[in-house]
């Protein structure tokens, strides 16, 4: 298994917009074979972090996904909205394995 740790630098003035967008993606992942273990927002920390968490069988399993996303309707209607609000600044995304 792997899990992809993505860390946003968000706009907190928009918070409600990458709410929204979050919200859009945890079925597409889950669309895809993937486990979303969920987006979590600014509480007591610095208003601009957000992170979100989620697992793929293996890294080739997330490559097949990363593709499709780039052909999938309502993929591509999340990463408008993003780009259309501006709600996130910038991310960087991180893959983890867990230990067991």
């Amino acid at each position: 298994m792997i899990t992809c740790y993505i860390k946003y630098e968000i706009e907190p003035a928009k918070l409600n917009e990458f709410e929204e967008y979050a919200r859009m993606w945890i079925p597409l992942v889950e669309k895809f074979g993937g486990t979303h273990h969920g987006y979590y927002l600014p509480h007591e920390s610095p208003s601009d972090l957000a992170v979100c968490l989620f697992s793929f069988s293996s890294l080739a399993d997330y490559e097949v996904y990363r593709a499709k996303s780039m052909e999938d309707a309502d993929c591509q209607k999340a990463f408008r909205f993003a780009e259309e609000t501006a709600c996130i600044r910038r991310y960087d995304r991180h893959f983890l394995r867990p230990v067991t």
